[in-house]
C-alpha cells in the first residue's frame, strides 16, 4: 500500500526516518510519498487531513484526537527538552501582557507550555522556528520560544533563557515532556496502521544500531549544518519513547491532554 508521510527536516525525524524512507529494512510493503515541513506547517497539514501519516505536536494531536490515532514508535518525549523563552535583555521580566513574543506556531507543544507557565503573554506572533532568533536579536519581539538546533546555540548569538518550559513541565508533573508523535489516519485499515507502527520501529532500532547510515540524510536537511550539534540534538530527542512509548510515555501524554482539557487549551472530547 501506497502512503502520504510528512516529517519535519530536523535531525530527530531524519534519523529516524532515513532506513524507512531509503529502503534499509523490511517496509513489509508499504511505500510512501514523503514531504518534509516544518513543525507548524506539518501541524497545518493534519488539521486539513492531507496526510496519511504525519508528525506532528502533541498539542496539535490534542485537537484531532477523532482524525488521528497515536502510534507506539516514533515520538519524541524526554526530560531536559523543552523549549526555551529566551529575550536578548537579560534584566526582561515576562510580566507585561502586551509584549511582543514570537511563537513557533500556535499549536505546538512550545505554545501549549507557555500558555501554562506564562498566561498573562497573550501578544504572540508566529514566527518560522529558525527565524525567532534573528527577529528577538532584531528587538521586533521582547522574546521568543526556541525549539529544535537553537535550544543549542542561542546563547552564541546573545540571547539569555528566560525559563525552560520543559523544566516546568517536569517539576509540576514529574513525567516527560511529550513533545511531537507521529500520526496515522483513523480511517485506515487497522492491519495497515499496525504494519506501519512495527515498520517504523524498525526503522528506530535501525539507526540506533546503525547511527552513522542516515548521516547524510540528515546533514542534508539540518537546519545547524554543525556535526556536534546534529549529534546533541538527535541524543536529546530520540531515545527509549521513539521506539516505545511504553508506560511512562502514555502516562505523559494523558497528563498532557487532560491539563490541557483542564485549562481549556484543548477540546474536552
Amino acid at each position: 500500500m501506497h502512503l502520504t508521510l510528512a516529517f519535519s527536516p530536523c535531525p530527530n525525524d531524519t534519523f529516524i526516518f532515513d532506513a524507512l524512507v531509503h529502503g534499509r529494512i523490511d517496509t513489509e510493503g508499504l511505500t510512501f510519498d514523503v514531504h518534509l515541513g516544518d513543525v507548524e506547517e506539518l501541524n497545518r497539514f493534519a488539521f486539513a487531513g492531507k496526510m496519511d501519516v504525519t508528525k506532528l505536536s502533541y498539542h496539535a494531536y490534542g485537537h484531532l484526537l477523532p482524525t488521528y490515532d497515536l502510534l507506539n514508535a516514533g515520538s519524541a518525549l524526554g526530560r531536559g527538552v523543552g523549549p526555551l523563552l529566551v529575550t536578548a535583555e537579560p534584566a526582561w521580566v515576562p510580566d507585561d501582557p502586551e509584549a511582543p513574543i514570537a511563537i513557533p506556531g500556535k499549536y505546538t507543544t512550545a505554545n501549549y507550555l507557555l500558555g501554562l507557565a506564562y498566561p498573562q503573554l497573550r501578544n504572540k506572533t508566529e514566527v518560522l522556528f529558525s527565524d525567532i532568533e534573528s527577529g528577538v536579536l532584531s528587538g521586533k519581539y521582547a522574546a521568543g520560544l526556541l525549539i529544535h538546533e537553537n535550544r543549542f546555540t542561542y546563547h552564541e548569538r546573545g540571547l539569555h533563557k528566560i525559563a525552560d518550559l520543559g523544566e516546568y513541565w517536569e517539576n509540576a508533573t514529574q513525567l516527560p515532556i511529550p513533545l511531537g508523535g507521529i500520526v496515522i489516519r483513523k480511517a485506515l485499515p487497522q492491519s495497515i496502521k499496525d504494519t506501519f507502527d512495527r515498520v517504523l520501529a524498525r526503522s528506530v532500532r535501525y539507526a540506533f544500531d546503525n547511527p552513522g547510515a542516515g548521516a547524510d540524510y540528515v546533514a542534508r536537511h539540518a537546519q545547524e549544518m554543525d556535526a556536534e550539534v546534529r549529534r546533541k540534538h538527535i541524543a536529546l530527542y530520540v531515545n527509549e519513547y521513539s521506539l516505545d512509548l511504553g508506560k511512562e510515555g502514555h502516562a505523559a501524554i494523558a497528563a498532557f491532554l487532560k491539563q490541557g482539557r483542564a485549562r481549556g487549551v484543548l477540546p474536552r472530547g
